[in-house]
């Protein structure tokens, strides 16, 4: 009896146990003052293990009990789930101490508030395009395949038969890996399909065509039974978002490019013959010629996003991006052509000769012209607010801070001395900017075509060193363009990609490259236009589209876990072992000329606010170098996204107003070309210095 009794009160006991509620204790740490890096690590007792941890931290996943890499002062949530489904949702806080913590953690919600907006998807919005990625096949690749690793795969032999049905573990096939032989597991439920036969050659890193090919390592597949959606690591679902930004910005150049007849193909030669001073006439009106306002337009385009964004974009969207990419460059052409003829238009000049103007001016006075007097006011000084905050931000900050870190991981010697480098870089600054747009134009107009020249030279190295491989390179592109993986998306996946990369790169429709075109001499607005469509053709359709082809030329777009301004260098790297310190150099001179650049945006558009006094001007100059020193000495991450989504928030007002203005640039168009063919545009000769028309 009493064993009897004993027994019973143990089962009692372990059912009391089991019964227990979760209770979930946790570690919250802020291991130093480096922002973004808190962390949160839990301990759960009571319920029935093993325990699911749902993190609101996508990175983090379901089976891990601690999360990293948090931002201070920001809330996170964590679901906690036994094996009876029970749960217990708890928050918590990293708290902030640093200054920059604090920052960082004020901004990083207002980042998301702004990226709700210029992120919002409103095809998944009224149920036109599902956003979940999903999954029709998983592929097999060859075992412990690595792009970077030189290796020869060979499939032994086949396990299982092809179209036979496998489970997850199954063992599938026996591959040869140098020689030694490595078994092969099913890596989910479904239909298996044979890409190779027994005895062939799975991959092998000296043969060009398997480097280049877009998942040359897969020799199997194996076919859900229904499509699966792909997930992040906490569980949510993978999407692939049309973001409403995007939209608006392609959308835009799509309707000025159809507008104006195609203006970015049947008006390039004539762009070229005004970027070389063909009808350059010192007597016009202006500051700098038609050359020297297109590289500083070009220099505040050109930069990081060219060698670090299109790599980001090659790793998500694959080869197929780079088409993608580069039609959005061509209709971007045509969305510069208006805005840079109704900066040139609308333009003010004082009795000292200094020009005022941009789209300030335009969206206010000639919106006004059209009886549209308080729009064209409200949306002239919401475009000068953002124009300031972002020549601050991403026109300034951002460029110093990654600048500094390109520059440390190539140099050693420099890291941990952001705020020296920083002061050395005001200097230089100040000493270009004091001078005016004069003394930027003539900065800009050496270094950039220097830079983009080295530039582009190392690239075509590169490529002609790996000229084999242009088969296998445009089959890449093409073939990701039209029929890419479920993995990157589908079709409309890769196309966002390649569409993203290219209006953030090039600003097209931002209006940035007014206020630079603006101060151009010429007395004919539609002369200006034309050399600005240039710029996206500069920017983006050559420069970016070099990165791309110098990622995929060498192999690197399938390589998995680098990013950024690290693979590119990797991809020049590996033909010239010394090309990633002139890269790196490269990266500075672009981003110093972007800052300079950016200074005479974030100006202009402080003296439409605040007056056009040299005061004024000074006032805004001092605070420009101060943001250079702030932007090297510290990681300010949410307030550099920050300011960065201000340059894209730039062109709400100002497409709004192209649209409105676009009878009137089409109307000075055709007087434009008019006269052209008449012959009545000051244009220099050969035998004569000037020829005076009428």
């Amino acid at each position: 009896m009493r064993k009897y009794l004993l027994s019973m009160f143990f089962l009692f006991s372990i059912f009391g146990l089991s019964a227990q509620e979760l209770d979930v204790k946790a570690k919250v740490g802020n291991p130093s003052k480096v922002i973004n890096n808190g962390f949160i690590e839990l301990d759960v007792t009571g319920g029935t293990p093993p325990y699911q941890y749902k993190w609101s931290n996508q990175g983090t996943s379901l089976e891990s009990n601690r999360t990293e890499g948090l931002t201070e002062g920001i809330p996170y949530t964590v679901v906690v789930s036994d094996s009876n489904g029970d749960s217990v949702e708890k928050e918590y806080q990293v708290d902030a101490e640093a200054i920059t913590e604090h920052f960082n953690g004020t901004f990083a919600p207002i980042v998301a508030s702004m990226g709700s907006v210029l992120f919002w998807d409103p095809f998944s919005a009224v149920g036109i395009y599902d956003p979940v990625v999903y999954a029709d096949i998983k592929r097999i690749e060859a075992p412990e395949w690595d792009a970077s690793e030189d290796a020869k795969f060979i499939l032994k032999e086949w396990k299982e038969a092809d179209g036979d049905h496998v489970n997850e573990g199954d063992l599938v096939a026996i591959v040869s890996k140098n020689g030694q032989d490595i078994n092969v597991y099913a890596n989910a439920d479904g239909k298996i399909e044979h890409f190779l036969g027994e005895e062939d050659v799975i991959y092998n890193s000296e043969n060009k065509k398997h480097v280049i090919e877009a998942g040359a390592q897969y020799f199997a597949s194996i076919e859900y039974d229904e499509p699966v959606a792909l997930l992040h690591p906490n569980g949510d679902f993978q999407t692939k978002n049309i973001p409403f930004i995007v939209v608006w910005l392609v959308l835009g150049a799509l309707f000025f490019t159809l507008r104006l007849g195609f203006i970015n193909i049947r008006g390039f030669r004539h762009s070229l013959q005004l970027a070389k001073g063909k009808f350059d006439d010192p007597n016009a009106p202006g500051q700098v010629t038609h050359f020297q306002a297109l590289a500083t337009a070009v220099s505040g385009t050109v930069g990081l996003g060219n060698i670090a964004g299109v790599a980001v974009a090659i790793s998500l969207g694959g080869a197929g991006a780079t088409m993608w990419m580069i039609l959005a460059g061509l209709l971007g052409m045509s969305s510069k052509f208006v805005e840079c003829t109704l900066g040139v238009k609308y333009r003010f000049i004082n009795s000292e000769g200094r020009v005022f103007g941009g789209p300030m001016n335009y969206l206010r006075y000639g919106l006004e012209k059209r009886n549209k007097k308080g729009l064209g006011k409200f949306l002239a000084a919401f475009f000068a607010i953002l124009a300031i905050g972002a020549s601050f931000g991403g026109g300034n900050m951002f460029q110093a801070n990654q600048s500094f870190s390109i520059l440390a991981g190539e140099f050693p010697m420099l890291v941990g001395n952001g705020f020296w480098f920083g002061i050395v870089v005001a200097i230089f600054v100040g000493i270009v900017i004091i001078g005016g747009i004069s003394s930027i134009a003539k900065v800009t107009g050496k270094i950039v075509p220097i830079m983009a020249g080295v530039y582009v030279l190392g690239a075509l190295v590169v490529i002609g060193v790996n000229i084999e491989n242009i088969g296998p390179a445009f089959s890449a592109i093409w073939d990701g363009a039209f029929s890419p993986s479920a993995l990157k998306g589908g079709v409309i996946g890769v196309l966002i990609v390649g569409f993203q990369r290219a209006a953030f790169s090039n600003e097209a429709g931002v209006g940035s490259a007014a206020i630079a075109h603006s101060a151009a001499k010429t007395n004919h607005p539609p002369s200006e236009g034309f050399v600005a469509l240039l710029e996206p053709f500069i920017d983006t359709v050559v420069v970016c589209t070099l990165t791309a082809l110098v990622l995929i030329f060498t192999g690197m777009h399938e390589v998995a876990g680098v990013g950024g301004v690290e693979l590119t260098s990797t991809a020049f790297g590996s033909v010239i072992s010394w090309f990633p310190y002139v890269l790196a150099t490269a990266v500075f001179l672009f981003a110093f000329s972007t800052m300079i650049s950016w200074s005479y945006y974030g100006m202009r558009a402080w003296t439409y606010l605040f007056g056009k006094s040299k005061k004024n001007e000074i006032v805004y100059k001092s605070l420009f170098l101060i943001f250079v020193v702030i932007g090297a000495s510290v990681s300010l991450g949410a307030v550099l996204d920050f300011s960065d989504m201000m340059i894209l928030a730039m062109s709400f007002p100002n497409i709004i107003g192209l649209y409105f203005l676009i009878g009137e640039v089409s109307n000075d168009l055709k007087e434009y070309q008019h006269r052209l063919k008449a012959g009545e545009l000051f244009q220099k000769t050969e035998k004569k210095n000037t020829k005076t028309a009428s």
